[in-house]
């Protein structure tokens, strides 16, 4: 099979691979669509240490089931499918508490670390374990269904956060993630969220996503504004999808006493963390890391249109054009968004 192949850092090559085989409780999938993840770009250059090469990447997937191993059940070649980033056990305490993105043995999908290794979806085809596989429905397009991985972590940010409803909100950061947790905020309740960034074409799609204001903005500016919005108040929740000094800096500054900021973004792994704001005026500091079993809610929401993920993919492309579009993400590019691998397309097909 045709496969995406990280062979060193910053070196991406079309190369011709063993195709998988479906072992006990494994579907193979027929790739239809995987999604260039934030995550994937910094793997790329090596800098998160999380894709060791040689690895085929991509964990933002969906496709056709093309053969299913030994002891599987509930899925057939032709179902139409997607399927979970996090490989977990389903043995360890974590997981038997429903919190499967801290299993003791988690692995990730596209992803190699010291500790283990998983081939991605950047390929013709993908071995899985049923355990993580969903099925779609049959009007969902598979660009669509590649977003579902992003919006599941998107609605898990929102649910850690444990929102009553009617909250006012602040969403750092209008990438792929802020924009779907704009979305996941509004589904679950917030009455008026707002959105900041510095790239006014990323605020544009903020606002055509629903943000009731948008601050063009970082830092102590971006905190100033916000208080100026909110009566001196503050805001009751923030959601930080950046993960820089300055953004959750600016994240404590901005929010109200008593409220929440929760941390989805980490660009970088060490901040430095304004302790004494946050213990004189008990802020609540909450960590969200992937997702915990959203999956089925995602393909509801994005299926019904209450979030809607087709504006966020600025292109779907062949296998081909893969290395090129990880130059011009990791370039950052203006005006990128979400781009899609479909291994299925001839180069001549780029949508």
């Amino acid at each position: 099979m045709k496969a995406l192949l990280l062979s060193e850092y910053s070196k991406l090559e079309v190369a011709e691979l063993p195709r998988p085989v479906a072992g006990p409780g494994e579907v193979l999938v027929q790739v239809a669509a995987c999604g260039i993840c934030g995550s994937d770009v910094h793997g790329y250059d090596g800098s998160s240490g999380r894709r060791i090469p040689p690895l085929v990447m991509g964990h933002e997937a969906a496709g056709i089931v093309a053969e299913v191993g030994e002891g599987v059940s509930g899925f057939a070649v032709g179902d139409r499918v997607t399927f979970d980033s996090t490989v977990y056990c389903g043995a360890c305490q974590f997981c038997l508490d429903g919190e499967i993105n801290l299993c003791d043995n988690r692995q990730v999908v596209g992803v190699s670390t010291p500790d283990f290794r998983r081939a991605g979806a950047f390929a013709e085809f993908v071995t899985v374990p049923q355990h993580i596989v969903y099925r779609l429905p049959a009007e969902l397009p598979f660009a669509d269904a590649a977003m579902l991985e992003a919006v599941s972590v998107a609605l898990h940010a929102v649910k850690v956060s444990d929102l009553k409803g009617g909250e006012t909100a602040l969403v750092i950061g209008a990438g792929m993630i802020g924009l779907l947790i704009l979305q996941a905020a509004r589904v679950a309740g917030c009455s008026r969220i707002l959105v900041t960034d510095v790239d006014a074409t990323r605020l544009k799609l903020a606002e055509n996503s629903g943000a009731d204001e948008t601050i063009l903005a970082s830092g102590t500016a971006m905190a100033e504004e916000v208080m100026r919005l909110t009566g001196g108040r503050g805001v009751d929740l923030v959601l930080e999808a950046v993960g820089r000094d300055e953004t959750v800096s600016a994240a404590v500054d901005a929010v109200r006493k008593g409220g929440t900021v929760t941390l989805v973004g980490n660009i970088t792994p060490q901040v430095t963390l304004p302790l004494q704001k946050v213990v004189s005026r008990q802020i609540r500091l909450q960590g969200s890391c992937a997702s915990a079993g959203e999956y089925p809610e995602a393909i509801e929401l994005v299926s019904n249109g209450k979030i809607r993920v087709t504006p966020l993919i600025t292109a779907v492309a062949p296998l081909s054009d893969g290395a090129s579009w990880f130059e011009r993400l990791h370039s950052r590019e203006p005006n990128l968004m979400k781009i899609v691998i479909d291994p299925r397309l001839a180069a001549a097909d780029t949508l």
